[in-house]
């Protein structure tokens, strides 16, 4: 059978693009590096890069909503989604309390400490809805919703907030950010309306890509300290009702 490798391509290429430690490395090294390990990827590898888990899979308790207290990771939990299911992502929600940049570093070292325990050794991508500021960092700045910065009409906010967001949540240790959202608010009764740029497709195209450089840089410095990865949401299953509800 014969899988196509763009989804596993693309995710193992931000992947290692975000962990590698020589910044002057060029992109078609970083491909190169990419092709080999797909090479040695079993389908059960590759399937599992492209899973993502939140992280109440692999805490401890067994609260469905992620909030419980104190927040440690279960090691038979994470070995066996890590090591058993070759699980490639994981991601904040539901876990919504706001944590210090040491409770993100530890953890997150923790998780990949058991990615190195892996075949391959290839680093787990951790995700998070920084969305409008670092709102799951303790101490970190917190902006106006979308739906306000598209109401300034200046596209400079929305890159110095997307720069300033980038820079707190890579501190830390968390590289990749669902952000911008980019639906259109179709319906002024959703009651998510306050998370988009409003309903005008040029409104969210400019904000939408000046957040887009303030989070990867003006070159799509990824790998930077300073940086995160992008991820321009949702599209499919939401605000697309009728009927004003969620």
């Amino acid at each position: 059978m014969k899988v196509s490798k763009f989804p596993c391509n693309i995710f193992l290429l931000i992947i290692i693009t975000l962990f590698s430690c020589n910044k002057n490395l060029k992109k078609n090294s970083i491909d190169s590096k990419v092709s080999s390990l797909l090479s040695k990827m079993t389908l059960e590898e590759k399937v599992g890069q492209m899973t993502q888990i939140n992280i109440s899979v692999i805490t401890k308790g067994k609260d469905k909503f992620g909030a419980y207290e104190p927040v440690e990771i279960d090691i038979d939990a994470i070995e066996k989604a890590i090591i058993k299911y070759k699980v490639g992502s994981v991601l904040n929600a539901p876990n919504n309390r706001a944590r210090s940049p040491k409770f993100w570093n530890n953890i997150i070292g923790e998780i990949q400490e058991v990615a190195k325990k892996t075949r391959l050794s290839i680093p787990i991508i951790y995700g998070i809805d920084n969305i409008h500021g670092t709102t799951y960092i303790a101490g970190g700045t917190m902006f106006p919703q979308q739906i306000t910065t598209a109401a300034t009409w200046n596209p400079k906010n929305a890159y110095e907030m997307a720069k300033i967001t980038a820079y707190e949540t890579r501190a830390a240790s968390i590289p990749w950010n669902f952000s911008p959202v980019l639906d259109l608010g179709q319906d002024p009764r959703f009651p998510r309306q306050f998370e988009t740029f409003g309903e005008d497709p040029y409104l969210a195209k400019v904000m939408g890509v000046e957040m887009i450089k303030g989070y990867q840089g003006i070159n799509n410095e990824i790998d930077s300290q300073f940086s995160v990865a992008a991820c321009i949401k949702h599209f499919l299953g939401y605000q697309t009702t009728i009927s004003g509800k969620a």
